[in-house]
């Protein structure tokens, strides 16, 4: 909680013209309702009938659009203004979760939210991309690491908001009742933006060119780590409910006894990246959360309750941590006027990993047990590590 408190009261500034308190606002209103979005469609799909087919499907949906729509929203966030983008992002979910919860009254519902899921996640990753690109200006010369740890954290808990909030609105009630709610907290969360008072980044078309076509090698390394950190996040939300009622033998407690250790677990890792920044380079930390999250997954094949609670509790931990420590990385090594571009090309290359990882479950199904994608996985996780060390060896050598 320290890095909450620094990036509100950073430098003794706690002036009133201060974005940070609005800024974090909408990321806290906007990660209710977007996670609140997912929650219910899966569940909504799940009651009536179509079980993990369509679920899947309408995941893969949301995944391919959010794939074809990074590259164009790193473009659109680096040539407009973030705030205003990220307002009318939040105003187009805002519309698409009213028209959903309307059409879901009279119309198929698989047909629906599927059409739902492309469009939301459309105006999803424009929202995501100049949010997280403008992190740097609100910092506006604090420490970024307190900065994105903030962010993160009062991510991670809209995201434990959502969980709580969809069982009620879900309880026997109107499918359109849940968008309906959810959707006011994007319109509360485009207030707060348009209320900000923020200085626009200044453009240089000039610089930018220049520097787009310079890849700088520590750059792709970050995004390898980016990738692999969010593929591994993919492989536990798609095989983590087979993991507990085919392999483990629990129930739906069980379950949530898992889900709410990783969001513990996360919630922390959001803010621990201060306390071991200093301890070692960047390149090797990223390593060992790489290596670390291995063997967590690799573990899973041969431990059983309690210690799955307190695997899973790591692996958020690791995720989240992961996460921060990459996104400073970014943002300190890319220009401010690159930032939206850059990120749009990480998560684009994490997309395309994270839906390889899904298609092998989907592929696999049955004939497997959860427990040894995990192990497999891991041990892709540690050839990784051994590529990505040669080719830092390798660099070094050339200079």
């Amino acid at each position: 909680m320290s890095n909450l408190v620094r990036i509100l009261h950073g430098k003794g500034r706690a002036d009133r013209s201060n974005p940070c308190l609005g800024f974090l606002a909408s990321t806290l209103s906007a990660a209710v309702a977007r996670n609140g979005y997912y929650i219910a469609s899966a569940w909504i799909l799940a009651e009536r009938g179509y079980g993990t087919a369509g679920v899947a499907t309408f995941l893969a949906v949301a995944s391919i659009v959010e794939f074809i729509a990074s590259p164009l929203a790193g473009v659109a966030v680096d040539r407009f203004d973030r705030r205003r983008l990220n307002v009318a992002a939040d105003l187009g979910r805002f519309v698409v979760m009213l028209a959903t919860a309307c059409a879901l009254l009279y119309m198929d519902v698989f047909l629906i939210i599927c059409l739902s899921a492309a469009l939301f996640s459309f105006c999803d990753r424009v929202a995501l991309t100049s949010s997280q690109s403008m992190i740097p200006v609100i910092a506006d010369g604090r420490d970024l690491v307190a900065s994105n740890s903030a962010v993160f954290f009062v991510m991670q808990f809209g995201n434990l908001g959502a969980a709580l909030l969809a069982g009620p609105l879900l309880h026997e009630r109107s499918p359109a009742l849940p968008f309906t709610v959810l959707a006011a907290f994007f319109l509360f969360s485009a207030g707060c933006l348009a209320l900000m008072r923020l200085e626009p980044v200044s453009r240089d078309v000039r610089i930018a060119k220049i520097s787009a076509a310079q890849i700088d090698p520590s750059l792709r390394r970050l995004i390898v780590v980016y990738a692999l950190l969010y593929a591994s996040a993919v492989l536990v939300s798609v095989m983590g409910s087979s993991f507990v009622f085919q392999e483990q033998k629990g129930s739906a407690v069980d379950f949530g006894y898992l889900e709410a250790a990783w969001s513990a677990g996360s919630l922390i890792g959001a803010v621990s990246l201060s306390r071991i920044e200093r301890a070692m380079s960047t390149h090797a930390r990223h390593l060992m959360l790489l290596g670390l999250t291995a063997l967590v997954l690799m573990a899973l094949a041969y431990l059983r309750t309690p210690w799955i609670v307190v695997l899973f509790a790591a692996h958020g931990f690791l995720y989240n941590l992961g996460r921060v420590s990459v996104e400073v990385t970014l943002q300190s090594r890319v220009s401010v006027y690159l930032l939206g571009r850059a990120k749009g090309i990480m998560h684009s290359v994490a997309m395309v990993l994270g839906l390889l990882v899904f298609g092998i479950a989907a592929a696999v199904g049955d004939r497997a047990f959860p427990s040894t994608l995990f192990f497999s996985f891991g041990m892709v996780l540690l050839i990784s590590i051994s590529c990505l060390s040669v080719g830092v060896v390798q660099t070094q050598e050339k200079m």
